[in-house]
């Protein structure tokens, strides 16, 4: 247990501080954009959350598969908290990306491919979350939210592609139009992306823990029950 509890402090340590120092990589070492100027800032962290987002809905995508396949607890512990924390990431995104629209296209939102699905994908796992705690048997909530976060997953690969796939105004990232990176701006996404995963993985192993302590207190709860 305190090896647990060191490791999550020694990881939230690291996160912070890589956090921060890619906050000041984006200030104070990234090249301002000469198109865009320094609103373009917002890009780093933009994409860095859009693809830990993704990848939080892909840890779903597997840790659902794994349910089904065994009827672990482990595996619906697992995509739980990361479709959670996925989520949470993909709300930053939703925000930095209309912060970065306003300025740059002059409107906070517009209905094209790309942003489309990410309102359609943002829905779907905020149905997900409030699914979680709609059905009263855990056995059948965790089925149902297993083959869901399978379903919810094809907006994914739909939000990477449709840029590629479809006329859309959204930039493609590092080679599009008005988005080619210098070195020093690649380095700045990198290791904004670094830090956006760090801090993903110490949430979710938070939220883990939170949901183990939910298991424990739920069965000394039935035990007291039974002894009545």
């Amino acid at each position: 247990m305190n090896r647990e509890r060191n490791l999550d402090s020694a990881l939230a340590v690291v996160s912070l501080l890589t956090f921060i120092t890619a906050l000041g990589a984006v200030f104070f070492y990234a090249p301002t954009e000469a198109t865009m100027g320094d609103v373009q800032r917002i890009f780093y962290f933009h994409v860095a959350s859009a693809w830990v987002g993704f990848f939080g809905f892909f840890v779903t995508f597997v840790g659902s598969i794994g349910y089904l396949a065994t009827r672990a607890r482990r595996w619906d512990t697992l995509a739980l908290a990361s479709a959670e924390v996925g989520l949470a990431f993909i709300s930053m995104t939703v925000v930095t990306g209309m912060l970065w629209a306003r300025p740059v296209w002059g409107v906070y939102w517009t209905w094209e491919p790309r942003l489309t699905i990410s309102a359609v994908q943002w829905l779907l796992y905020v149905a997900y979350v409030m699914l979680r705690g709609s059905v009263v048997n855990h056995e059948r909530e965790a089925r149902f939210a297993a083959v869901y976060g399978i379903l919810a997953f094809v907006t994914v690969p739909l939000s990477w592609f449709a840029i590629r796939w479809w006329r859309t105004i959204h930039p493609v990232v590092l080679t599009g139009s008005g988005l080619a990176l210098t070195q020093k701006m690649q380095h700045t996404l990198f290791l904004a992306l670094g830090a956006c995963t760090l801090v993903y993985i110490t949430l979710l192993r938070q939220r883990i823990h939170l949901e183990h302590a939910r298991d424990v207190l739920e069965s000394l709860l039935n035990d007291q029950y039974d002894r009545r």
